[in-house]
């Protein structure tokens, strides 16, 4: 069985995959508590499908980008569930995510852009067509990326002044997280985050001389 979850964007999606279809999902409508619905995701996604941890064979999670916090707690819940069942864990950018999904459901076709918030007035930011991805992801400032091209992702509907032309979904789904890697539609990355920048706390720097 693989187990699919993403953190990533402000709420989390989980979903397990039996090798021919997705048997169960979770997703919490509750913004910026990943640490707290990311584990009972999994419990429930578990139960409803009358498995065990034990049962997992491989994990798939999104790698971003996204905000620190929110990455950092399921890459550190992917690497330490592999490691504790001895099971490779698979990571996707998440905007592909977003991309697979908006053209299985029609909601694109040709050339599209996929942006996400990346707070601080920027989106995260990547180019598409039906092949695949062909340029990004990148943080950049709306403005600067004003495009008459169908948008998917939250970032074109917090900045439809840059991005008229918004279309679904807003958020990766876990669903199809799972169709990625069972058909590996786009590249399988290390579970390394993809921060594109440097998170806002930071080590405080080695204190100054007192001459």
């Amino acid at each position: 069985m693989l187990l699919a979850f993403d953190t990533a964007t402000p709420h989390v999606t989980v979903a397990l995959h039996d090798g021919e279809r997705v048997v169960a999902t979770y997703s919490s409508a509750q913004a910026m508590r990943h640490g707290e619905n990311l584990g009972p995701g999994i419990a429930q996604v578990l139960a409803e499908a009358g498995a065990i941890s034990r049962d997992v064979t491989a994990i798939a999670v999104g790698v971003g980008p996204g905000p620190f916090t929110g990455l950092r707690v399921g890459l550190v819940t992917a690497r330490t569930m592999a490691l504790a069942l001895g099971i490779p864990v698979y990571g996707v950018c998440s905007l592909d995510v977003l991309a697979v999904e908006a053209v299985a459901t029609g909601a694109v076709s040709g050339d599209f852009a996929v942006a996400t918030d990346a707070r601080r007035k920027e989106v995260y930011l990547a180019a598409y067509d039906g092949a695949g991805r062909l340029s990004g992801p990148e943080v950049v400032r709306p403005a600067d990326a004003a495009s008459p091209l169908p948008v998917v992702g939250q970032g074109a509907v917090l900045y439809p002044g840059a991005f008229p032309n918004a279309v679904g979904p807003t958020a990766p789904s876990a669903a199809v997280l799972c169709e990625v890697v069972v058909g590996e539609r786009y590249e399988l990355l290390d579970p390394e985050p993809l921060y594109l920048r440097r998170p806002d706390a930071v080590a405080p720097g080695r204190p100054k001389r007192v001459s």
